[in-house]
Formats: structure tokens, C-alpha cells, sequence
């Protein structure tokens, strides 16, 4: 039985990143998938979701751009977004398999191994490796389950890939559908909605229990995001619960129930239901193995489950499920094992971006967090209007909204940027949470300009009180407030 240091199961975003760090300690490695690499993060998750969501926003923007010559917008073809498409998800597995292949040859390759196939772990130390009709067992000193997650079915629902759909789904149609109903309004529903709306070629219908979309953000990011979507002619069924569904001639037909106790029925092309995403944990290890989890996941400490030599990371537990978060997680179960870690695993400072229109990136705390764990805080708003990158790019919908500790040290609590390229701007303010620092370290940094960073130092001199722009002159586009006890009051200087 050919012995490892490590046997890393699953070859997606947190495995792949897990198994290049432990060859770093010079350490041998196995690493195994079942299907491809790269994982869903590649094939139906967010290279692909993020790939279309991309083409979307160009041909939103050409529309856009082609009425102020008044020329109608030419027809799109599905099939060539979707070879677009498969295009990227085939660049970056080619990449993956390409790098493996290369790393046969250089110094690395005593100690990373890769094989296909389904692997299960039969004791802690031991794992089966079924490739077809061949099995095998390797021994492992330590064990990283990095299997990643699919999507969630509702079993009251027709689900069949193909009319009813979830994400895995979405790459298998032949043509944009007429008109398209969403089940969930989280991210991953909204970016949906956005993607398909911003083509121009398919109505939107999104089902949403509550008044809002969104629940977990503040409503001054969600009003910009609803108003978006309206205007691209989405279809929000507010305060809606989705009592039914049947495939009816080929075509979806929902009814719902609103809080009023009214009903409707409604009649579309495809649905696409988005309603979170499950671990992958089937038949994964023996009962004896003994390993614990929850309703969300593989119970883990610090990455470590309850038995102590094996290690889960990414989607399989109850942490974030993001591609940067996986990785994260991957990388520093390898340091916990081989090496020591200089401080324990933090998500504070995790960047995230939602793929909508605008997009919206953010890190740390945002203000209904904030509120939810009662910490008094200032805030400041800054519309994009008052950016001069902004004004230049004609596009100033969206603003930069930075909190901070309610005392002299005005310790950076959270950003959010919603806007064009919110994502470059929210870097800076990452480094800054992870360092436990405050905000003096942005007032004068001399940043490129044009750029929308300037808009985060603006933010920052608004909260010392020496500002270009005065909020109390510009009310409106400009705030500076703080919140105690959940009340707030102007901060005037």
C-alpha cells in the first residue's frame, strides 16, 4: 500500500490550492478528483456564472450605448455567448491540467501524484480509490476532504435539468428563454436575474418571501439593485410564497401566495430554482471513521475535524462558500498540519463582490451587521457623482460607504462600494481590517487620478473633519453620521 504525507480528495478551488502548498513543504502529496478539475468553481460555478454574467453587462452597455446614435440593437445568439463561455471554463481547465502535467517535470515531482477517480476513506488513515471497475488503497497520514457542494433540490419541485433547472442546468439550454422564473432572492438568484434581464432577450421573474431582496444587505444597496432590475424589466414578486409548481406542456406554471392572502398564477418558458447549495458528503467515509457534522456540514475547528488527522475545508463546512474563502481554507489546513500558522484562520477581513448591476463589493461588517451585534459606529456615504472617474465614465449610479468604531481611533469596521469597478476599490481597506488599524493610514495616501479609490480617501478626510466636500454643503451626496444604540445624528465639525 503506497503510503502519503497527504491524500487531499477533491481537486476544486480548496483541494487544488491545499495540494500546491503541501509540496511547498516538500511533502508527498495525492490529490484526487473524481470528475474535473478546477470543481463546480470552474465548470458551473462561478468561472462560468461570473463568464456570463460579463457578456451580459457588455451587451447591456452596447444597447445602451447604440441608442444614443439611435440605432437598433443588433439580435444576439445564445450560441455564441454560450461557446464564449465554455471557452473560459475551458482556458482555465486547460490551465489546471496543464500545470499538473509541467509539474511532473520539475523539482516537485517527487511529491505531488494525481489520480481520477471516486475516493472514500475506509479508516482515518486509509482511502479506497475507485477508477472503474479498479480498486486501490493508499495510506495517508493526513487527510484535507475538499469535495465541494452542488446545488440544493426542493423535492416538492419538478426538477429536471432541463425546463426546471438549477444552476448545473443553465449551460445545457439551446436558446435564451422568453421569459424565465428565479426561486430565491439571494446572491446567487439576483445575479441570475441580472445576467438574464441584461441580454435583453428574456423576461425575469424573481420569487422573494420578504419585501426586499437581499435580507442580509443595507436597504440603500438593495434600493439601487431593485431599481436595476426594474428597469431592466425583472418581475419582483415580493412578500410571495411559491406554493406550486408543474411542467405544463413543456412550460413552467407556478402559483403563489402573497402575504395578503391573495394567490396568482403565473405561466413561463423555464424556471431556475436557487435556493443554496449542499454538501457533497454521500459515501464519503465508513460510519467508522466517526466523523461529525451538522445540518450545514462537516463540523470543524479551525479547519480540524473531530478526528484529528483529517481535515475539511471549502464547501463542506459551515463557513463561507466562496472560491477565495475554499482556498483560504485549503492553504491554511496544509500550514496547520506541516507547519504553524501565525494566527488563527480569520473571515473579518474576507473581500466579496456580487455580480449585479452595479456590481457590489464589500468587506467586514456592513450597517445591518452592525446593528444586529448593537456596536455604535460612524458611517460615511459618498456618492459616485461627486468621483471624478465616475463622471468620466458617464456612469455615477452607486456610492462608497466606510464604517468605522464610534471613538478617536475610528478603527476601519466595513466598506461597501456598490458602482463600477467596485471590486479594485475595497483591496486597501481589506489589508487595513486584517492590520486592526484605523483610517489615518488612507487620508493621505496620494492615489492615481483619475480613480474611483479617490472616493474611499474623500470618505476618510470626511470622517477627520478636513474633507474637499462638505457634507453639511452637499446633503444628499454626501453624509457623516454616527450610530448609537441604533439612532443616529449627524457628525458635525
Amino acid at each position: 500500500m503506497e503510503r502519503f504525507d497527504l491524500v487531499v480528495i477533491g481537486a476544486g478551488p480548496s483541494g487544488y490550492a491545499a495540494a500546491m502548498r503541501a509540496i511547498d513543504f516538500k511533502k508527498k502529496t495525492l490529490l484526487i478528483e473524481k470528475k474535473e478539475l478546477g470543481g463546480a468553481g470552474v465548470t458551473n460555478g462561478a468561472l462560468s456564472s461570473k463568464t456570463w454574467w460579463e457578456l451580459s453587462r457588455e451587451a447591456s452597455a452596447f444597447r445602451k450605448n447604440l441608442r444614443r446614435y439611435d440605432i437598433q440593437a443588433p439580435h444576439i445568439n445564445y450560441k455564441e455567448i454560450q461557446n464564449e463561455v465554455s471557452k473560459a471554463v475551458s482556458e482555465r481547465k486547460s490551465m489546471l491540467e496543464e500545470h499538473l502535467e509541467m509539474l511532473k517535470d520539475s523539482t516537485y515531482s517527487q511529491f505531488l501524484q494525481f489520480k481520477s477517480g471516486t475516493a472514500r476513506l475506509v479508516t482515518k488513515n486509509e482511502i479506497e480509490i475507485e477508477q472503474g471497475a479498479q480498486k486501490t488503497r493508499v495510506w495517508a497520514e493526513n487527510v484535507i476532504l475538499a469535495t465541494g457542494s452542488r446545488p440544493r433540490y426542493l423535492p416538492e419541485l419538478p426538477i429536471d435539468e432541463k425546463i426546471v433547472m438549477t444552476s448545473d442546468g443553465i449551460e445545457s439550454m439551446e436558446d435564451f428563454p422568453e421569459s424565465m422564473v428565479i426561486v430565491g432572492a439571494g446572491v446567487i438568484g439576483c445575479e441570475y436575474a441580472t445576467i438574464f434581464s441584461g441580454f435583453g432577450r428574456t423576461k425575469v421573474h424573481l420569487i422573494d418571501k420578504g419585501d426586499r431582496i437581499l435580507p442580509f444587505e443595507d436597504g440603500d444597496v438593495v434600493k439601487i439593485i431593485e431599481r436595476n432590475m426594474e428597469n431592466n424589466g425583472v418581475l419582483i414578486h415580493r412578500n410571495s410564497k411559491l406554493t406550486g409548481m408543474k411542467i405544463v406542456n413543456n412550460r413552467v406554471e407556478y402559483e403563489l401566495e402573497y402575504n395578503d392572502g391573495s394567490s396568482e398564477t403565473f405561466n413561463v418558458e423555464k424556471a431556475l430554482v436557487s435556493v443554496g447549495r449542499i454538501a457533497n458528503l454521500e459515501d464519503l467515509w465508513d460510519d467508522n471513521v466517526g466523523i461529525d457534522i451538522t445540518k450545514r456540514g462537516i463540523n470543524n475547528d479551525d479547519t480540524q475535524t473531530n478526528v484529528p488527522n483529517v481535515y475539511a475545508v471549502g464547501d463542506l463546512t459551515a463557513d463561507i462558500s466562496l472560491v477565495n474563502v475554499g482556498e483560504l481554507e485549503g492553504r491554511y489546513a496544509v500550514e496547520k498540519i506541516f507547519g504553524n500558522p501565525s494566527r488563527k484562520l480569520v473571515y473579518e477581513n474576507i473581500s466579496t463582490i456580487m455580480f449585479l448591476s452595479p456590481e457590489v463589493a464589500g468587506v467586514g461588517l456592513n450597517e445591518t451587521q452592525a446593528k444586529d451585534q448593537k456596536i455604535d459606529y460612524k458611517v460615511v456615504t459618498l456618492e459616485y457623482s461627486t468621483i471624478p472617474r465616475a463622471i468620466a465614465k458617464r456612469n455615477t449610479q452607486g456610492f462608497i460607504k466606510l464604517l468605522v468604531t464610534n471613538d478617536d481611533a475610528m478603527k476601519i469596521l466595513g466598506m461597501k462600494v456598490v458602482g463600477n469597478n467596485a471590486s479594485s476599490a475595497i483591496q486597501a481597506v481589506a489589508v487595513l481590517i486584517s492590520m486592526d488599524k484605523g483610517i489615518e493610514e488612507l487620508a493621505e495616501c496620494v492615489h492615481p487620478h483619475p480613480s474611483i479609490t479617490e472616493g474611499i480617501q474623500e470618505c476618510v478626510r470626511m470622517l477627520m473633519g478636513k474633507s474637499l466636500f462638505k457634507p453639511t454643503a452637499l446633503r444628499g451626496r454626501l453624509s457623516c453620521r454616527k450610530c448609537i444604540n441604533g439612532n443616529y445624528e449627524d457628525i458635525v465639525f
